[in-house]
């Protein structure tokens, strides 16, 4: 019997940065964000999640570890994926308010102070949006964008367009996530499924620092099914719909056949025809098929019950020396 873990708070900002692979990045972002956070007047913790990487980044975040009171560091026990990783920085984040940050520096730590602002003044979620994206290529600046707006259209939840992970994150909405337990997580649709008062906060993004990106366009088409899956039935109800009026137009096409039969004759057999109205016919059923097979497999999913994730090792950061160092439940 596992329990979930309770983080013991303090009256400050943590922030929480997923790590895959980013040795190359890590200390230019650590010292920035260092640097950032002595302006803000308030404790802070920088909560580092290694999501199953094998570079030296673990080595180096255990590095600063011994000279930094303020980091600390979960290490899953293998690579969940970056949706995960987020919700175990948030179960063991510890401070009033929680910033999420990548680690390739696209996402600039100098706007923290700005997200902190707007906290202060009442706001649970403040999340960054981009008004330029520096180094991507038209084709993801596209799709992105083509992406954005069809969630907004199909899903039930508004989610805000050209808005990434990069947002803060009062106490209340980070309880209200965490209790979110689905498997299947698209966490740009759960920050607006929460509710609460949130604003944006317009900037630019730049370029990665170092490394290469580890969201190919095949992983963020799965990303994109997930949420579009995630938030609504409407593919369902589409499947639905072109049933019906393929159905129908199968009916006016025989109906028509039958007729023409009747009155003019057609001794030569329209093979060409037959084969086009299968295919057309068998296509549709496959595409409805597949839809069906995409929320069939989510319920596979959850009906299991599995953990989101396991941690291999914790270390939190000395702010508070009450904390313990040996509690490793799982999500």
């Amino acid at each position: 019997m596992t329990r979930r873990h309770t983080p013991e708070r303090f009256d400050g900002l943590s922030v929480i940065v997923p790590v895959y692979n980013e040795q190359q990045v890590l200390p230019e972002l650590y010292r920035r964000l260092g640097v950032v956070l002595n302006t803000l007047g308030m404790p802070s913790e920088i909560l580092f999640v290694n999501d199953g990487g094998s570079d030296g980044s673990v080595a180096y975040i255990n590095s600063l570890i011994t000279t930094d009171s303020r980091v600390a560091l979960i290490e899953l026990s293998r690579n969940f994926g970056k949706e995960v990783a987020m919700s175990a920085g948030l179960d063991y984040a510890r401070g009033e308010a929680v910033v999420i940050i990548d680690a390739d520096l696209q996402d600039p730590p100098e706007l923290i102070p700005e997200l902190v602002a707007h906290w202060r003044a009442g706001y649970d979620v403040v999340y960054a949006t981009r008004t330029s994206r520096a180094g991507e290529s038209w084709l993801k600046k596209l799709t992105a964008f083509l992406f954005y707006r069809l969630v907004k259209r199909l899903g039930g939840v508004r989610i805000p367009p050209d808005t990434g992970d990069f947002r803060l994150l009062s106490r209340r909405a980070v309880n209200a996530l965490t209790t979110l337990r689905e498997r299947r997580r698209f966490m740009k649709g759960l920050y607006s499924w929460i509710g609460y008062r949130q604003i944006a906060v317009p900037y630019q993004r730049d370029q990665r620092f170092a490394g290469v990106s580890k969201w190919n366009y095949w992983r963020l088409w799965n990303l994109a099914l997930e949420g579009i899956t995630s938030f609504t039935t409407l593919p369902l109800r589409l499947a639905t719909y072109v049933g019906l009026v393929t159905a129908l137009g199968a009916f006016g096409y025989g109906a028509y056949t039958i007729i023409k039969t009747l009155l003019w004759g057609d001794p030569v057999p329209g093979y060409p025809s037959l084969m086009t109205v299968i295919l057309f016919l068998g296509g549709m059923q496959l595409i409805g098929l597949g839809i069906i097979g995409e929320y069939l497999g989510r319920i596979f999913d959850e009906s299991k019950g599995r953990p989101l994730y396991f941690v291999d090792a914790y270390q939190p950061s000395r702010l508070d020396a009450n904390t313990a160092i040996d509690d490793r439940p799982p999500g």
